[in-house]
């Protein structure tokens, strides 16, 4: 099943990367690295994360104050968002699929 982000779960990404790159050099590869184990785990076991809401599940990552929100589909694993844990929590909710 392939992983598809919605374009705002992309930006915060690049954003996010970006952030943790200007802090210290080589930590906004770090944090790559924690979210794309964090897809290696979402691939491998799409309903082993908890609920959040409804059908959307969340992953946390290991290193860093975020979860990657989701939905498994019919055809892919849709990534919502990439939430930084201490920020408004829900503001992700309308985000069409």
């Amino acid at each position: 099943m392939h992983v598809e982000f919605s374009l705002e779960a992309k930006a915060e990404f690049e954003d996010s990367e970006r952030y943790y790159e200007c802090q210290v050099q080589g930590l906004g590869a770090q944090f790559r690295t924690d979210v794309r184990n964090a897809l290696i785990r979402i691939r491998n076991w799409p309903l082993a994360a908890q609920v959040e809401q409804g059908d959307i599940r969340r992953m946390m990552l290991s290193r860093f104050p975020y979860k990657l929100l989701y939905s498994v589909e019919t055809d892919r694993i849709y990534i919502i968002a990439i939430a930084h844990l201490h920020r408004a929590p829900d503001y992700w909710i309308n985000r069409s699929k």
